[in-house]
């Protein structure tokens, strides 16, 4: 599928920045990506179920390589139309999760949601706060957003800690906001506009 450079700031790859896991960068989502995808997804079940909207039916029957195709066209015309940017982190090349700009709008509005999720085995050493710096600094910079915000579960200790240390401030509660493994569940809002973007060392 060809897609064109029509939308500001996709398909794009953004700078490299170093961490103590490897240089991480984020690039298109590639068909390619559907090995790993699926391998690492299922791999992480534990970690990613109670934290991710439901999905029908059995966890590994939403994480084979057919579903990967059916995701990855979805996608795909989604970024052909602007309304989405999604990337795949990559950790020195290595598929290690993916990152999204979701919802993207122009005008007066001029904003959008951010969600990521990163392989465990990658976990823990900066690379999830880097692709989501990255990801913020794209948006505002490339795609031309003034706003990026975010949803995260009350109880999702580790992304908020991501979200505070990038600057990202908590703006209420979304009750029963997704259906999250099986039940409807509160969310954090939090956001951050370009005015408060942090400055890049």
């Amino acid at each position: 599928m060809l897609l064109t450079n029509r939308h500001p700031g996709w398909p794009a790859k953004t700078p490299v920045a170093d961490t103590d896991a490897g240089r991480v960068r984020l690039r298109p989502l590639a068909r390619r990506d559907g090995r790993r995808w699926a391998e690492y997804r299922n791999a992480d079940e534990h970690l990613l179920r109670p934290v991710e909207p439901t999905v029908p039916g059995e966890w590994w029957e939403a994480h084979t390589r057919a579903m990967w195709r059916r995701n990855y066209a979805g996608l795909m015309s989604l970024a052909t139309q602007g309304v989405l940017l999604p990337f795949a982190i990559e950790v020195d090349g290595e598929f290690a999760g993916q990152l999204t700009l979701g919802n993207v709008q122009h005008g007066v509005v001029c904003s959008c949601w951010i969600g990521y999720w990163v392989y465990s085995g990658f976990s823990g050493r900066g690379v999830g706060r880097t692709a989501v710096t990255l990801g913020v600094d794209h948006a505002m910079t490339q795609v031309g957003m003034h706003r990026v915000e975010a949803t995260v579960l009350e109880s999702n200790v580790a992304s908020r800690r991501i979200l505070e240390r990038i600057g990202f401030r908590e703006e209420g509660l979304l009750q029963r906001n997704l259906h999250i493994n099986g039940q409807w569940r509160d969310h954090l809002l939090v956001g951050l506009t370009a005015e408060e973007r942090p400055p890049r060392q």
